[in-house]
Parts: C-alpha cells; sequence; structure tokens
C-alpha cells in the first residue's frame, strides 16, 4: 500500500502523522511510504531522516494525496485539503466532526473513508489514540492557565502555588478522565489548591486514593459545578463524550459572575468546548476576555509541543496504520472492533451514531456501509 504523510497546515501546527522510525516500520511491511517535503522540518526531523527510513520524499501535498491510497495526519483536513481527497482512499487522522458540520459535509462529499483517532478504542477500554495527546493537553492546560493569570494577560496576577504568606490559586478541574490527571498533577504538583469534578464516582475515589489531601474531590451536579467555579482563579474543563459535542456545564452567566481576571482553559474545545463562552482558537492569537473572564482555547494544544506529542502519538496509532496497510482498510475495519469504532464516515455516509446525533444526519451501522 502507498501511504502518503503531507505536512499539517493549521496554524502553528508543526506535529506530523509518521516519524522515520514509523516509516521505517511500514516499509519493512512491503508498503511505500510518501512524505511531503519539510514535513517536520520544524521540529528537528529533515527529509534525509526519513530518507534513510525508506520514505519517498514529494515536493508538495497535491503529490502525497494524488498518489496515497491512506493519508495519515494529526489534525482534521483543512478544505483545501478535503478537496484533494477522494473516493477509495483511506484518512487516519483526529477528525472532531461533532461541532464541524462543514468538515464532515466536505469529507462526506469526498468519499473518503474517514477514521477518527478520537473515537478508536481500546481493549482494555479508553481511546488509546486520543489519551496521548490527552495527557499532554492536561499538562499544558495548567502551563497556559498559569500564564493568562499574569496581568499582561489580562489575569488576576496570581502565582499558582502563592508564595510564604500568601494563599496559593484555587484551581478547579471539570472532568477527571486522562487530561483532567494531568491537569491535577500539575496543578497540584506547582502547589495550588486543586479541586476536581467528575460525575464518576469510582474515578472520584481513584484519584482521591491517588493524590490524597493534597485533592479535593467533588461529585459533579450543576450546583456543585455553580459553587466551585465561582470560587476559582483557574478553571479547566477537560470533559468528554466520545465523538459527540462537549456538554456546556459552563453558562453565560455563571462566566458573567466569576471572579473577574480569572482564568478558564477549555480542553474540550475540539468537541465545542464546555462552556457556552469558549471559541476555538489559535497559537498565534491563543486568549480573549469575554465579561472579565481570560478564556484560553486553542483547538490543538500540544501541537506547541509538537516534538513530544508527534512520537507520543506515533506509538499509539503504529499498530493501527500498519493493520491499515497490511489488511487493506475494509479487512482491517472488519477484523477489529476497536478499529471500526474509529470509522466516522464510509462512503458519503455518517457511521459513528454520537456525530450523526451531533450533526443531525442519518447514521449507518458501519459493518452493514462496508458490506458485511
Amino acid at each position: 500500500m502507498r501511504i502518503g504523510v503531507p505536512k499539517e497546515v493549521k496554524v502553528h501546527e508543526y506535529r506530523v502523522g509518521l516519524v522515520p522510525a514509523s516509516v521505517r516500520e511500514l516499509v519493512l511491511h512491503g508498503h511505500e511510504v510518501l512524505v511531503e517535503t519539510d514535513a517536520a522540518e520544524r521540529m528537528g526531523i529533515i527529509d534525509d531522516d526519513y530518507r534513510r527510513a525508506g520514505a519517498t520524499i514529494v515536493p508538495s501535498a497535491a503529490e502525497v494525496f494524488a498518489g496515497a491510497d491512506l493519508i495519515v495526519k494529526v489534525k482534521e483536513p483543512q478544505p483545501n485539503e478535503c478537496a484533494m481527497l477522494r473516493q477509495g482512499q483511506t484518512l487516519f487522522t483526529y477528525l472532531h466532526l461533532a461541532p464541524d458540520p462543514q468538515q464532515a459535509k466536505d469529507l462526506m462529499r469526498s468519499g473518503v473513508t474517514a477514521i477518527a483517532y478520537e473515537t478508536v478504542t481500546g481493549a482494555r477500554g479508553g481511546l488509546p489514540l486520543l489519551s496521548p495527546m490527552s495527557e499532554v493537553a492536561g499538562r499544558m492546560a495548567i502551563q497556559a492557565g498559569a500564564h493568562c493569570l499574569e496581568m499582561e494577560q489580562g489575569g488576576r496576577g496570581m502565582l499558582l502555588g502563592g508564595s510564604a504568606g500568601v494563599a496559593p490559586a484555587n484551581v478547579v478541574v471539570v472532568g477527571g478522565g486522562v487530561a483532567g490527571v494531568n491537569a491535577v498533577r500539575m496543578a497540584v504538583g506547582l502547589e495550588a489548591f486543586v479541586t476536581c469534578i467528575d460525575i464518576n464516582i469510582e474515578r472520584l475515589y481513584a484519584l482521591d486514593q491517588q493524590f490524597g489531601a493534597s485533592l479535593n474531590t467533588i461529585f459533579s451536579t450543576r450546583q456543585a459545578i455553580e459553587d466551585y467555579v465561582l470560587q476559582a482563579d483557574l478553571v479547566i474543563g477537560t470533559v468528554l463524550v466520545p465523538g459527540a459535542a462537549a456538554p456546556k456545564l459552563i453558562s453565560t452567566e455563571l462566566v458573567k459572575a466569576m471572579k473577574r481576571g480569572s482564568v478558564i482553559v477549555d480542553v474540550s474545545i475540539d468537541q465545542g468546548g464546555f462552556a457556552e463562552t469558549s471559541r476555538p482558537t489559535t497559537h498565534a492569537s491563543p486568549s480573549y476576555v469575554a465579561h472579565g473572564v481570560v478564556h484560553y482555547c486553542v483547538t490543538n494544544m500540544p501541537g506547541a509541543v509538537a516534538r513530544t506529542s508527534t512520537f507520543a502519538l506515533n506509538n499509539a496509532t503504529l499498530p493501527f496504520v500498519l493493520a491499515l496497510a497490511d489488511k487493506g482498510t475494509a479487512a482491517a475495519l472488519r477484523a477489529d472492533p476497536h478499529l471500526l469504532a474509529g470509522l466516522n464516515i464510509y462512503d458519503g455516509k455518517i457511521t459513528y451514531p454520537a456525530v450523526a446525533e451531533a450533526l443531525g444526519l442519518t447514521y449507518f451501522d458501519p459493518l452493514r456501509a462496508l458490506g458485511k
């Protein structure tokens, strides 16, 4: 099979779909890999590194898309990339279709088979292709939030850990999944006063056992969210419903009542955001102030630490890429229910129920769509 790796074109996105070590594995399996020139140059991986791994370097994205049967990316295809996709081709990347009806329409129109990293499931449960980036985003959320609390960013002028004789900042993490627990770990390490709110009592119990007196765990209700958000200096939103739009847990009215200069970091923004006042931002202009509250809503947070993120992501995606290449897309999907869970679009049809519901479109069973 021919696998294509284009350079990412989203603003300030420096990650890449495959690193040279992954390319070498694919080549050893008898496949051909086309990599766009300078695809990973910004993070110190040059074309010669790919050549030594056995890749063919091509000068443009157009040649990658035209020549490849399987496109491996990181971020959702931008409109000009969607225009280059075609019937019979497979796209394997993050898609986040629920809050993005235009992308869904473009992919359906193209006829491409679109498999989303964020809905592939794991043999032990969880979302193994989302987890590495959730880990990175959760850790980055505290860094970003601490920066936004500075006066020059519009924040309250607080140091997360406080100082001798001065109270630390009050950090509230909404959601206790992979991103949430990593945000908690970073905030606790910086000696902030940290609360985690989650609807899963077993998850709260595990967090309590892990962090002990360093963490305040609270069962999620609307009242609890309101009470703790109003006390917070920094709120981290990490709520996730796989494939679906994030629930809006923080209303505009609640934001208006928050402390002036407090900060919201919305890690859920890829799925539409957990606050009504959240809107997508980029690394070029990462934050804005709404109702006196600083909002950080970058949709590709891990792209800022591209090298760490890319290698972590490749560790998780490579087995699935090998399966798609070795068996062919349809056979690989039929053989693995966990990979099949990643199928979002096939032959112009929506094959993931939460995406269909969010977009108000008809859902097609993936195995029936595949013709099994």
